[in-house]
């Protein structure tokens, strides 16, 4: 590396596309090994005021640990200063083209001196970050520490066919029968995660969840809440857990499967770190057949699959209903004793069915319904 000179300009760079990972994890990673090198490190991201940010540039630091659009809009004020910059590291960059970022990286590129040394890194290497690699590196070293797109050994994969709307049941059935104290469940979507953490507290599960619309305060008092132990179950989206960064973290549970099979690797890939075990268990309804056959393909593997004997809840039970709902409803059979004649039963209106277990099919082909991919959209 380097020791610091005076006067201190930015000389390495690392770029980040998420607030979490930038507070949780990296910047306080640069600043312990920074700390007897006499060398100033500073994270700035969105979310939170800008000037004590533009103070600590203005102070001059060594290194930057810096998200996009806040790093951007230093440099667009002349207080970012990247012409010395001698080392640049790309982290996660294949959920930096997934989210839509490439021209970001393009903007910052032309901040920054010819020479320098790159460095990127990727938990995945789909061609797209192969293409970015090709794109940003002069005849680069690789160095890969596993094979291509592969789980760690150390964790246990299993999915679980369950109908869609029984899916809370069966997670709430596995935290409490199987005693999980730690458990980190990933959704789909913002408005899922919110649900469900409200169902499982209902159910007596200490559950919190942690997504791009909360603020960082809000994200920050969830993520030390579930490594303290105070929280029981944390539900997050795949953008909110990428700084989530916690040492034997137990279990991963799949609520729903991502409709991108990379993901799948980034999210299982929160436990069995370091050498420990960990469990990965997905939730796995007929919809998402297609999703657990890309999964396994991109794998090279079938997952096993384990049935659990679970009490099934019916599904009106879970909507409340109105004071007319109720009423509207006629009982099966004659009432008996004075109730009020007509009022014929209503047609068609079925009840939705499930509870039953989904078998997997083989083979590739889609499905009817299939739900549509869609790459999550860019938060800064």
């Amino acid at each position: 590396f380097y020791t610091a000179t005076w006067p201190r300009a930015v000389r390495s760079l690392a770029y980040e596309f998420l607030r979490q990972p930038v507070q949780v994890e990296v910047g306080d990673s640069f600043q312990i090994y920074g700390r007897n090198l006499s060398l100033r490190t500073t994270i700035v991201f969105g979310g939170v005021g800008i000037q004590p940010q533009i103070d600590k540039l203005r102070r001059g630091i060594d290194v930057l640990v810096a998200t996009p659009g806040r790093l951007l809009d230093l440099a667009g004020r002349k207080v970012a200063d990247l012409s010395q910059v001698e080392i640049l590291v790309l982290d996660e960059a294949d959920r930096m083209l997934d989210m839509g970022f490439i021209h970001d990286i393009k903007r910052i590129m032309r901040l920054l001196p010819r020479e320098r040394q790159n460095l990127l890194f990727s938990a995945t290497y789909p061609d797209s970050v192969q293409d970015l690699a090709n794109s940003l590196l002069h005849n680069p070293v690789q160095i890969q520490i596993a094979r291509r797109n592969t789980a760690a050994e150390s964790v246990s994969q299993i999915v679980h066919h369950v109908a869609r709307d029984q899916k809370r049941a069966l997670l709430s059935h596995l935290i409490q029968t199987e005693d999980w104290s730690q458990v980190l469940v990933f959704t789909r979507t913002k408005h899922g995660a919110n649900r469900l953490a409200k169902q499982l507290v209902s159910d007596g599960i200490e559950a919190e969840a942690i997504h791009g619309n909360k603020s960082q305060s809000a994200r920050t008092r969830a993520l030390t809440g579930f490594k303290a132990g105070r929280v029981r179950a944390l539900i997050a989206t795949d953008i909110a857990s990428r700084g989530i960064d916690i040492d034997q973290l137990p279990h991963v549970v799949n609520f729903d499967l991502p409709n991108i099979p990379e993901d799948y690797v980034h999210r299982i890939g929160r436990t069995g770190r370091a050498g420990s075990e960990g469990t990965a268990r997905s939730l796995v309804s007929t919809e998402e057949g297609q999703f657990l056959r890309d999964i396994e393909r991109l794998l090279r593997k079938d997952i096993p699959v384990q049935d659990v004997d679970f009490p099934r809840r019916s599904s009106p039970a879970d909507r409340p209903q109105s004071a007319n709902q109720r009423h509207s409803r006629q009982p099966q059979g004659n009432r008996s004793g004075g109730g009020r004649s007509g009022g014929g039963s209503r047609s068609g209106g079925g009840g939705r069915s499930g509870g039953s277990m989904a078998s997997r099919t083989s083979g590739g082909a889609s499905q009817a319904g299939r739900p549509q991919r869609r790459r999550p959209q860019p938060q800064r």
